[in-house]
């Protein structure tokens, strides 16, 4: 689900920092940092408190820090010195003139650092500190979305049962369909001295082809299941979603056994297409819960 939460917040050590979460929508929990250059251990910290507290969605976390002088930038000397050394080792070994570039320097990776750093114990504290506070912030604006999702959800269910009970007020005319289907074959093969056993077979196989009860029933057994997830609330996002493919095969299935057959009954190929119509638009909705 979608969200933004952002704290700023300023340490004992010193420096103020900001501390922002943003979130879209994602299969899998697919977190994304960007930190200073010298916040490896606390990376690790932040991405195990938002594993805790979260299960989907594709977060972005942006820490940003300013001394209290204002001077954001520092020099890295130790790196700087070292390339001055060696630059000027090298051309007195092969007797190559020239000076040190500072441009070229200063665009060495780590030339330049934040002059305010992370790796204190302090900071640290008070960056996860901020930033469990930003995700309570991120959280309860998830939660606002998936109560609009959640009643989307329940329309879209109670829409599916409308075209269920549309097809099963039909049922009784593929039932009448199917037989006289069954009556007009029967006929064909008794004039053309068809034997017996061939008729049961072909009976059995017609009146197996147009029992669609079966479907109708897992059907409303899974929209029931669908609504029972929702009111018990957590992390049903990925239960919801398997519950959708079953009924989509459920719905796949109705159709394909009531094919091919006209008058009355083309009712139900178009209560079964909207049937499968709700449950791809619920399987979007689904897609951003967790």
């Amino acid at each position: 689900m979608t969200g933004f939460a952002q704290v700023r917040k300023q340490s004992k050590a010193g420096p103020t920092f900001v501390v922002s979460l943003k979130s879209v929508n994602h299969r899998f929990l697919d977190l994304h940092f960007r930190l200073p250059s010298d916040a490896d251990a606390l990376e690790m910290k932040l991405r195990r408190l938002l594993k805790e507290k979260l299960a989907r969605g594709h977060i972005e976390v942006g820490l940003s820090l300013a001394s209290a002088d204002n001077n954001g930038i520092g020099l890295n000397r130790e790196l700087i010195a070292g390339y001055v050394q060696a630059f000027r080792a090298a051309a007195a070994e092969f007797g190559i003139p020239g000076q040190p570039d500072l441009n070229t320097i200063l665009r060495m990776p780590g030339a330049l650092e934040s002059a305010s750093q992370v790796s204190g114990e302090d900071v640290e504290s008070a960056v996860l500190a901020s930033a469990e506070e930003a995700l309570a912030l991120l959280n309860k604006m998830r939660e606002e979305e998936g109560r609009g999702i959640a009643r989307e959800l329940r329309s879209r269910m109670e829409n599916l049962r409308a075209a269920a009970a549309g097809v099963e007020a039909h049922r009784g005319s593929v039932l009448r369909s199917y037989s006289e289907r069954l009556q007009s074959r029967m006929r064909d093969m008794l004039g053309a001295q068809v034997d017996k056993d061939r008729i049961l077979q072909e009976a059995a196989l017609l009146v197996d082809r147009s029992d669609i009860q079966e479907e109708l029933v897992r059907l409303s057994a899974h929209a029931d299941q669908f609504i029972a997830l929702l009111d018990h609330g957590g992390e049903v996002g990925k239960k919801m979603d398997f519950l959708l493919q079953e009924m989509n095969r459920e719905a796949n299935t109705l159709l394909s056994k009531t094919s091919g057959l006209a008058g009355e009954a083309l009712n139900i190929t178009q209560a079964g297409l909207s049937m499968k119509a709700e449950i791809e638009k619920a399987r979007e909705q689904v897609q951003n819960l967790e």
